[in-house]
């Protein structure tokens, strides 16, 4: 009976032990607890408010392209798209979404790679892919001497075929569109798709976005053409959403806010107004906890269309011009020796403004699936080709000739072929008698420009004796004199890539000669056409340019917007001659086209427009497409050329026309002639047809 009492005489002893313990443990909690509470709740607090503002830019279309008279020539046409934006998303949820979105939309697989297949059957399998790396590889990645890249590499180059054939077509759709969910940065919108978007695909989209977080539907914007091929080539590309930022631009476009997966102009009128077209997005600013989850939608900015082009080109006129030259190269393929003849070109500019009116250019190619040649747009090669354009530059070899007092007004030469020692025999066409400046440029005599530039070199001529030049910059002489004209120098204008020329690199005194008559340096139709109005106007070059003014975008209520630029004329330089000088040369010219014995006479006889310029031939070596079957010696060709400018006095219009390789041998096709011709008629009669529009 003691013992018993002495036993249960030790349970309330442990009882107290315990709960004593337990107080104790409970003290020490709390007194941490609030030792966190006060000297790290502040903190804790802040980090559990914390929020984080993340700017979202959003779509908006590009400005618009006009003509000259408000025709809409380049507009936007809106399509539905369904795009996505990570907002955090674990690798696992924006998967889980892809297959919600798959079922919901059809995806083509065509940009789905080998390394996306691998990368997808890896994260679908996981614990198989990292099976395939051996304890060896294992004990290498914990001594660090393997990397969590290098470990990953591993497991995709193990993925057999085999394995890869697992992923089916569902799979496949699934890829794809996960693909373009982790193809951009997080908070950056990313195009799932915008081709052939169903309007039951946007729909269902739109009704099921709750399930589908990053989701959203929205209009994107295609380029449309109201003139369909016309100048296409001009007025460029902008790139597709796949493509994004073009990657040698990278960090231009970056540096100035855009996104990777942003469509920028990417050449010629797109790119060269990149600033100006492509608008201002949209923006949202999505406010985050320190989840990463979104809590908070704020409007930033509404967004701001792109700025709208009113371009120098008059769109009816240019259509027209385009027609004349296809019609007109279709024919001269039917002339013989024509089988290299396969381009033409023409520049339509007003001589006081720089203003470009049109600028064509077509081009025979051969079409490889058909077999069968057709015709295509080749505006882009009045500023960016050249070629040998012969007696058109004469003008502006009379006018050196002055200013360098190698002949004056009134000097006069027989016309009788130069021979150098070991040449052939230079001459003209045909025995002109002797001549003066006016009468030179009027029937083209080259022999009285062969004299011109001896006079300029300082040199001593005897038949058939050596020629040298004691002036040894003659060649810098004329070309810097040329250069004042535009010919073998940018014309500055207001499109990329445009080519200077090819200049002839020997010194010969035999090849100033060449340089005198258009036959040895290399100009672009677009040069001619400057040249050309700098003579119609007296001596001021006028830079060319196709955007005339840049504009607001149009509100609802207007029809166009307020101006914002007007791009006025810019004078390039002046040419230093006396008035008398230039004179002579325009009368020159005039004599040309209106006066018997003028090269283009036969052509324009009678007309009303009282047209003046200076016609052209050069022997050319041949360096087109098929050059190559032709081996070390493709056969020469000849490029025929035009420039004029209507009416000769107080003139309107300035043109160029450059034929190259027109044709081989003797029958002239007069392609120059014949396109020139109709260009004025038509420029003319479209004149007069909208002035009696007016008028009524």
């Amino acid at each position: 009976m003691e013992k018993l009492t002495k036993k249960k005489s030790h349970f309330p002893f442990r009882l107290n032990l315990l709960f004593f313990s337990v107080f104790l443990l409970f003290s020490v909690l709390i007194l941490r607890l609030g030792f966190v509470q006060i000297v790290y709740g502040e903190n804790y607090k802040r980090d559990l408010e914390r929020k984080e503002d993340i700017t979202v830019s959003n779509l908006v279309p590009r400005g618009k392209m006009l003509d000259r008279d408000f025709r809409v020539v380049v507009d936007n046409v809106p399509k539905s798209a369904i795009i996505y934006t990570n907002e955090g998303f674990s690798q696992k949820e924006m998967l889980e979404t892809a297959k919600k979105l798959a079922l919901l939309i059809d995806k083509k697989t065509d940009k789905v790679t080998e390394r996306d297949k691998r990368d997808f059957w890896f994260i679908k399998n996981q614990k198989w892919a990292d099976a395939k790396i051996t304890k060896t590889e294992k004990d290498l990645y914990n001594a660090k001497k393997l990397t969590d890249k290098e470990i990953y590499k591993l497991k995709l180059d193990r993925i057999t075929e085999e394995e890869l054939k697992e992923i089916t077509d569902t799979d496949l759709e699934v890829l794809a569109i996960y693909r373009e969910f982790t193809s951009g940065y997080k908070f950056t919108p990313q195009m799932v798709k915008n081709e052939d978007v169903t309007e039951k695909e946007f729909a269902v989209v739109s009704e099921n976005l709750q399930s589908l977080p990053g989701v959203e539907t929205t209009t994107d914007w295609d380029r449309s053409y109201a003139f369909e091929n016309t100048l296409r080539s001009v007025l460029g590309k902008v790139t597709k959403s796949d493509e994004g930022l073009p990657a040698d631009q990278l960090d231009y476009f970056l540096a100035k806010g855009y996104s990777r997966n942003d469509r920028v102009g990417k050449s010629q009128l797109e790119f060269q107004y990149e600033d100006v077209l492509h608008g201002y997005k949209s923006k949202v600013k999505n406010i985050t906890d320190n989840a990463g989850n979104v809590i908070e939608i704020h409007s930033v900015y509404t967004g701001k269309k792109g700025k709208d082009l009113i371009l120098t080109i008059d769109m009816e006129l240019q259509m027209a011009i385009d027609k004349i030259l296809e019609e007109e190269l279709w024919a001269a393929k039917t002339s013989p020796g024509t089988g290299l003849t396969d381009r033409a070109y023409v520049v339509l500019m007003d001589p006081w403004t720089g203003e470009v009116l049109t600028m064509s250019g077509k081009k025979i190619v051969n079409d490889k699936d058909t077999g069968n040649d057709e015709m295509i747009d080749d505006a882009l090669g009045t500023f960016t080709t050249t070629y040998n354009v012969g007696s058109a530059v004469k003008g502006a070899t009379i006018l050196t000739g002055y200013k360098s007092g190698a002949i004056s007004p009134g000097t006069s030469f027989d016309d009788t072929g130069i021979k150098i020692k070991d040449t052939p025999l230079k001459k003209s066409y045909a025995y002109l008698g002797r001549i003066n400046d006016i009468d030179a440029l009027k029937k083209s005599s080259n022999v009285y420009m062969f004299h011109t530039a001896i006079n300029i070199g300082k040199g001593h001529y005897e038949y058939d004796k050596p020629l040298n030049f004691t002036n040894k910059l003659s060649f810098e002489t004329i070309r810097n004199s040329f250069a004042s004209f535009g010919l073998g120098t940018r014309t500055g204008i207001d499109l990329p890539n445009e080519q200077t020329g090819f200049k002839g690199q020997s010194k010969l005194p035999g090849y100033l000669l060449d340089l005198v008559i258009g036959q040895y340096d290399t100009y672009s139709t677009m040069q001619l056409a400057q040249y050309v109005s700098t003579i119609a106007n007296g001596g001021y070059r006028m830079q060319p340019h196709v955007v005339k003014q840049i504009r607001e975008p149009a509100s609802e209520s207007d029809e166009f917007g307020p101006v914002i630029q007007e791009i006025t004329p810019t004078v390039l330089n002046t040419i230093d001659v006396k008035k008398e000088w230039m004179s002579r040369v325009q009368t020159g010219f005039k004599k040309v086209m209106q006066e018997p014995g003028g090269t283009a006479y036969n052509f324009f006889q009678g007309v009303t427009y009282s047209p003046a310029g200076k016609t052209g031939t050069a022997e050319a070596f041949y360096d087109g497409p098929f050059r190559s079957n032709y081996g070390k010696e493709p056969p020469p060709v000849m490029n025929l050329s035009l420039v004029c400018y209507a009416p000769s006095t107080n003139p309107e219009v300035a043109m160029a026309v450059l034929v190259p390789w027109a044709y081989e041998g003797s029958v002239d096709n007069r392609a120059n002639l014949k396109i020139g011709k109709r260009v004025l008629d038509t420029y003319f009669q479209m004149k007069n047809n909208f002035a009696r529009r007016s008028n009524r």
